[in-house]
Order: C-alpha cells, then sequence, then structure tokens
C-alpha cells in the first residue's frame, strides 16, 4: 500500500494504526506536498517524517515539489475557508499523484494521512478518493482513526515522540487566513536579506531539530522545552544623510514609534554616537568590529554575511546595558557628526514561543 504522508504528527500514529489493521502488508509512504510553503517549513516536515518512517521501518519515496503547478491548479479559490473548494482540488492535486505513482511502482493500494488530520474532512478525503480509484484502479483505503478517542491518543503520542507539531496546514492561503484571525504576524513568510537565521523561524526550527536526530544518533537523552520571549522582525529600515540613501545596518530590537524621524548626531561617548531624538544609537563598523571581534569591509560584508543573531544581541547589551532597550543602533562605515540625517524604520516585536534543546548529560 502507498501511503501519502502529509506530516508525521499524523503519519506517525496512522502508520502504526495501519500496520496493526494491514500486517501483512508492506507500507510505503509517499512524501508529495506541494502545497506546504514556505519551501523552508516542507524542508522542516520533511525532516521529521524521514525521521518517523526510519522509527517505524517505512520505505519512504520524496514526490516533487511542484508548487507553482499547485498554485496553479487552486487559482481562484485563494480565499475559500478550511475544508473548501480550495481543500478539494488540493486533495485532488496530490492524491492523483500518489494512484499515479502507485500505478507507477506496482502498488495495487492507496491511502493519505491526511484522514487522520482533525483539521480534514474525512468524507471531502472519501469522495475525492473515489473518484481517483475509478480513475486509475486503485484502490482507495478510507480507514477513520480518529474515532474512540484516537485524535487525543494521536497527540499524546506526538507529544512522547518529540514530534515537530505545526500549527498551520500548510498552504500560503491557510496560513495568512489563520494569522490574520490570530492577529499575529506571519512571520514564516519572511525571509531577511542578510539570510541571517531569525528567532523563532523556520530555519531556526530546521537547525534545532536536525540537532536532535544527531543527539538521537548519539544515544545522548535531550528534552525539547518551550519558553516565552520577545521576538523582532525588521521590515523596513534605511538612513538618508543630507537627502541620499546610505548604507547602513540596523542591530536587533531596533524600532522607532512613527516609523519616520529627522535627527542629527548630538554627541559622543566612547565611540557611540548619540541622536537629538528617538534615544538613537550610532556606532562606526570599525566600532562594530572591535564589539563583534570581526573583519567586516564594508556594510554591504555584514548584509552579505551576517554575524549569528545571538552575537548581535551581544554587542546591543555593550552599547546599552538594558536588556528592555528598544532604541535603534544603527552601524554606519562613517560618521558625520554635522550631517542632516533621515531615519525609516519599520519593525516589530512580539510575544512569542521558541523551542530548545536541553540535554541531561
Amino acid at each position: 500500500m502507498l501511503v501519502h504522508i502529509c506530516c508525521a504528527v499524523d503519519s506517525h500514529y496512522f502508520l502504526q494504526k495501519l500496520q496493526s489493521l494491514h500486517p501483512n502488508e508492506k507500507l510505503i509512504g509517499f512524501f508529495y506536498d506541494p502545497n506546504i510553503h514556505p519551501f523552508s517549513e516542507y524542508q522542516l516536515r520533511l525532516l521529521e517524517v524521514q525521521r518517523s518512517c526510519k522509527i517505524l521501518g517505512v520505505e519512504l519515496i520524496e514526490g516533487e515539489y511542484d508548487y507553482e503547478g499547485w498554485i496553479d491548479a487552486v487559482r481562484g479559490y485563494e480565499d475559500e475557508p478550511e475544508k473548501g473548494a480550495r481543500c478539494d482540488i488540493c486533495f485532488d492535486n496530490r492524491l492523483e499523484t500518489t494512484a499515479k505513482e502507485a500505478v507507477k511502482i506496482g502498488e495495487k493500494s492507496i491511502t493519505t494521512t491526511l484522514l487522520t488530520s482533525p483539521k480534514k474532512s474525512i468524507e471531502q478525503l472519501k469522495a475525492v478518493g473515489d473518484v481517483i480509484e475509478k480513475n486509475y484502479g486503485v484502490k482507495f483505503v478510507a480507514p477513520d482513526f480518529r474515532k474512540d478517542g484516537g485524535t487525543c491518543e494521536q497527540f499524546v503520542m506526538a507529544k512522547e515522540e518529540k514530534l515537530y507539531h505545526q500549527d498551520y496546514c500548510g498552504c500560503i492561503y491557510a496560513l495568512t487566513k489563520q494569522r490574520d484571525q490570530q492577529k499575529r504576524l506571519a512571520d514564516e513568510l519572511f525571509s531577511p536579506i542578510t539570510k541571517q537565521i531569525q528567532p523563532e523561524s523556520i530555519e531556526e526550527r530546521i537547525e534545532l531539530y536536525k540537532k536532535r536526530v544527531e543527539l538521537e544518533e548519539k544515544g545522548v537523552d535531550y528534552q525539547i522545552v518551550r519558553e516565552k520571549f520577545l521576538n523582532y522582525r525588521l521590515l523596513k529600515a534605511l538612513v538618508l544623510q543630507n537627502g541620499e540613501v546610505i548604507p547602513s545596518y540596523f542591530l536587533p530590537y531596533s524600532t522607532l514609534k512613527r516609523k519616520f524621524t529627522k535627527f542629527k548626531i548630538q554627541s559622543e561617548i566612547k565611540d557611540v554616537y548619540f541622536a537629538n531624538r528617538e534615544s538613537i544609537r550610532i556606532i562606526s563598523l570599525l566600532t562594530f568590529n572591535k564589539l563583534l571581534e570581526s573583519t567586516y569591509k564594508n556594510i554591504q560584508d555584514i548584509i552579505d554575511n551576517p554575524p549569528i543573531f545571538d552575537d548581535e544581541l551581544t554587542a546591543r547589551n555593550k552599547i546599552i546595558n538594558n536588556l528592555y532597550s528598544l532604541s535603534p543602533i544603527i552601524v554606519l562605515k562613517d560618521i558625520d557628526q554635522n550631517a542632516n540625517l533621515k531615519l525609516h524604520l519599520d519593525a516589530q516585536t512580539y510575544e512569542d514561543t521558541r523551542e530548545t534543546l536541553v540535554t541531561f548529560s
């Protein structure tokens, strides 16, 4: 049986139930999810599915990440609600490809872990599966593992197995709608031009779950714990000097109340320049290099090869010895103390939670 897999939280439980229900059936996993956005989230879910299948002894095939094809398929249905017409098309897309793969490798039946997802309609999935069965001649198996407390058992198992538990279905439309309803920043869709790994970003989670796999391979006992913290995302920032944009770099947690201000440099103390407005601090590239023990040649060099986020926080704390400060700190290559300066800065701070690894050795 070829089993379409959407995520590890669903598949880890679903595959074990299938193994019990069909003990003589060889199960092959098929990770085909071009709906998942962004691609980094796709990579994270695949990483976790690979771990799950390895634990369960299930062979896994990765399908093509045909995101553009998926976007074309659901065009015109962007505003559909969860379990609406867009989901029908999405199921068609993924189950049809699963059926084609089954025919290709000689499997006689297919199913999908979407059947165990509480966010999905079993009736919708069965209707799509019936059509696929007629069109491709492969049996669509649709067990209901949610009943009799199955969903609760599934989530307990996911927690015990320390599985990555995503909090949105996968597609960009479901994500944006969900974040709008939650009045939360959809930071999953933000990727800084510096390529720096941001706190509680998908990229940070990928590094954490890769590290988790390494610890398991070494037999090191660990725990994944969650902590609340103040997160930060820089959306837009630039500095104008005498009317012209100049190269600049902003340290984390730089914020501005009204997103724009005019200012001049008022004073300088120990290589830190103080502006006459908004508690702005400016440091030179030379001072930045001293604080981070780095050798950046210019501002573009920082952007192309950014420091680790936590190292920037350390530098910030050396400039302003106050963990609660949200004052802007700007790095400029050269500082003209007589210049007329303008600052455009759009950034958000917000309450968030992040996962961290704690080892017992």
